[in-house]
Order: C-alpha cells, then structure tokens, then sequence
C-alpha cells in the first residue's frame, strides 16, 4: 500500500493519545481496503445493488 505523507499525518492526528500497535495496523488495513474499494468504483469494477443481489440469489437458490 502506498500512502501519502498528507493522509498518514490526518491518520496520526484522529488517533487518540495512548494507542497500541494492534490499533494503528488494524485501522490501516482498513483504511488501504477503503482506498482499494474507491479504486474499483472509479475504475468500473464495481455492482449495482440490484446486479449484487442477484448474483447473490443465483449462488445461494442452487
């Protein structure tokens, strides 16, 4: 994951005072599956909620 010095100083600001290790990689896992998930939508590689849902009734009525 690559990550600007801008984004990693606004994620050391909203973390609080006293934090673990745990934490801080937790929430940037989260924050690098977001990013991955706004690139997808950008990009096209994305589903309406109705072409998910059906997809979802193909896998699971079988």
């Amino acid at each position: 994951m690559h990550i600007t010095k801008a984004k990693l100083e606004t994620f050391l600001e909203d973390l609080p005072e006293q934090v673990d290790t745990e934490e801080v990689m937790y929430r940037l896992y989260l924050l690098e599956k977001i990013e991955a998930g706004e690139t997808d939508i950008a990009e096209g590689r994305s589903l309406s909620h109705a072409e998910a849902v059906q997809r979802l009734k193909r896998k699971w009525q079988q």
